[in-house]
């Protein structure tokens, strides 16, 4: 039996590609997923084509149900892929066709290359969507467990150094505000992803009057003002990535403020630390130590973070020497682009499970945050408010430190003669300076870790926050 030609083949071809050629080619194996955007695209564009004189009401009508029973049959797991009609447009438009003998007009005035285009940005506007929805909903996690723990302080670090006290919220608020900007981001990439491109053909548009922008409406391409967006270029409309590549460099910023948190988590969990405790369902065991609890949700995190920033890596060199307009290459755009979104949805999804299921271990938090060093800024500013330079503040403090590690005596145990010996600026009120809970009220700076900015911090991100 001669094989027959596959329906993306053309006239032209006097048999199809070679078996090796077809199996290199093929993208249904991935590019399934777009199916229902396809599906939602194709109903779009008949209603227009019926608008304009190409297709009757009955065939509109007849495209419609076919495309409808289609789907309900992929939803259902029943649909048979093809992987000799390469993609999921062809294997779409082939089975419609089978069904109805008005599914070979479908394809009048587009191109696979606008077509594909089309389905991308409409999986993506679902995509920046939810994943939107999930940055909201860790956040309200970081919020609630900041809450909960409103009053324990920890040392906040630099060079991964005890450098000054803060509480624990404050520290959780600082991821609150970075997802905050990687949420907006993302609203910011919306805009641009949300053009529609159907209408650019393969690259030169068409002879016939199609209605672009009444495709876009029906698909709700269109601004707050409710007016159609469409791409302004044929030959742009269908070889633009750069929407892709921004929603992914969006999600690699993302990724990497994930990172950072799983990397505080990971310490904190640590018994060096001893900060928290999370919940048995979001840690492993070790296959040889059974005392082991390791926190494997936060190191997946970090870990997947590299995944996503090397999507971003291999879309930008891609594209970098492609020739105007669609080329075989933008093939390989999809895999990148699902498994980012993928993997930064789970990443969200699973940090806000995992610390929704921490617990604070306050008492060696307050033990840590208790370390008097702390406080030895403060101790600059207290001679800084006495009239002395800052500079020499900080020399004289650091003569404060140096004594009460040579004599083995913590800083708040120091007498005032031991102060005064150092420098006469400091007085009986000394004393005062290195009282942990006071210190943190005198902290009264907008966005600062005091006592009060803090509270006002949390009710501002719970109101926000709903």
């Amino acid at each position: 039996m001669k094989k027959s030609t596959p329906v993306s083949r053309s006239g032209r071809f006097a048999s199809g590609p070679a078996a090796d050629v077809a199996q290199f080619s093929e993208s249904i194996s991935f590019d399934w997923r777009l199916w229902e955007h396809d599906l939602i695209g194709s109903i779009a564009h008949a209603t227009m084509l019926a608008k304009i004189g190409v297709l009757t009401p009955a065939e509109l009508k007849a495209i419609r149900a076919g495309l409808e029973q289609i789907g309900q049959e992929i939803a259902d797991g029943k649909f048979r892929w093809k992987p000799e009609l390469e993609d999921v447009h062809m294997n779409i438009e082939a089975e419609l066709t089978k069904r109805v003998p008005a599914g070979a007009k479908l394809h009048t005035g587009r191109s696979r290359n606008d077509q594909v285009a089309l389905d991308v940005r409409l999986w993506l506007r679902d995509e920046i969507a939810l994943l939107a929805e999930e940055i909201r909903a860790l956040q309200k996690t970081l919020v609630t467990l900041g809450a909960k723990n409103s009053a324990v302080i920890i040392p906040g670090y630099t060079h991964l150094q005890r450098a000054q006290p803060v509480y624990f919220a404050h520290h959780l608020l600082a991821y609150v505000e970075m997802l905050e900007r990687d949420h907006a981001r993302l609203a910011d990439c919306f805009a641009r992803v949300n053009v529609c491109p159907l209408g650019s053909g393969a690259l030169a548009g068409s002879s016939l009057p199609l209605d672009r922008e009444s495709v876009a409406k029906q698909l709700g391409f269109v601004d707050t003002k409710g007016r159609p967006q469409l791409t302004q270029n044929s030959m742009d409309g269908v070889s633009d990535r750069d929407f892709m590549i921004e929603f992914c460099a969006d999600a690699a910023l993302l990724a990497v403020h994930l990172s950072r948190l799983a990397e505080d988590v990971i310490l904190w969990v640590s018994t060096e630390f001893n900060f928290i405790k999370i919940a048995d369902a979001y840690t492993t065991g070790s296959s040889l130590m059974p005392q082991k609890k390791n926190p494997d949700v936060a190191e997946l995190t970090r870990g997947k973070s590299a995944r996503v920033i090397g999507n971003l890596v291999s879309l930008l060199t891609l594209l970098k020497g492609l020739p105007m307009t669609y080329n075989r290459d933008l093939q390989e755009d999809k895999e990148r682009l699902f498994d980012t979104a993928d993997t930064v949805r789970a990443c969200v999804r699973l940090m806000a499970a995992m610390l929704a299921n921490t617990a604070v271990n306050a008492a060696a938090c307050a033990a840590a945050a208790r370390d008097p060093l702390l406080l030895a800024t403060d101790l600059a500013d207290y001679l800084v408010k006495k009239g002395m330079p800052f500079r020499q503040a900080h020399h004289v403090v650091g003569a404060v430190v140096a004594l009460a590690e040579k004599s083995g005596t913590p800083l708040d145990r120091l007498t005032l003669a031991d102060f005064q010996g150092v420098d006469q600026t400091f007085t009986r009120d000394v004393t005062e300076v290195l009282h942990l809970e006071k210190a943190m009220a005198r902290r009264a700076l907008t966005g600062a870790p005091g006592t009060k900015e803090v509270a006002k911090q949390l009710a501002r991100w719970q109101k926000l926050l709903g």
